[in-house]
């Protein structure tokens, strides 16, 4: 920067003439309160509506799960708004699994199926894992260099 642009600057913040003391400007931080506010003006906007009477919020992500215990949940349907808080807890998917089995409808049953498939491949040394897999000698073996194709037209054509 230029010499005499920074000397400007500097004069600027002077309370007195040469020589005096600069004046000290006390930075103001924002709290946490007036970004809750701010939020919930914005929900109020938004037409959210307490949900009372919720005991458990669980958020399914891959094998974690995040989940709120007594939490305060407000709803906008028209505005397809949720919110939930509180303090939330990641847990594993495996800890919760007893307890939500209860909690999940027909409409999970793939995912619960799938979780279950999973915990088969994960047991160290349980009755499933013992079983023997002979269930799979109806398929073939692949062999290096065949095309699934080229074999299925040879198949056609013979």
């Amino acid at each position: 920067m230029d010499r005499d642009k920074l000397m400007k600057m500097a004069g600027a913040v002077r309370t007195g003439g040469k020589g005096s003391v600069r004046r000290k400007k006390k930075a103001v931080h924002k709290t946490a309160t007036t970004d809750d506010k701010r939020l919930q003006s914005t929900l109020k906007r938004v037409g959210v509506n307490a949900i009372p009477a919720i005991e458990e919020v669980n958020i399914f992500k891959d094998d974690t799960v995040i989940q709120f215990t007594n939490p305060k949940v407000q709803a906008s349907i028209g505005a397809n708004t949720w919110v939930v808080s509180g303090s939330p807890q990641t847990k594993n998917l495996q800890d919760l699994l007893p307890g939500i089995i209860s909690q999940l409808g027909p409409d999970n049953l793939d995912n619960l199926r799938k979780i279950a498939e999973q915990f088969q491949k994960q047991a160290p040394s349980g009755a499933a894992a013992t079983a023997p897999e002979d269930n799979d000698d109806d398929v073939p073996q692949l062999v290096p260099g065949e095309n699934f194709e080229q074999a299925a037209d040879e198949k056609e054509t013979a």
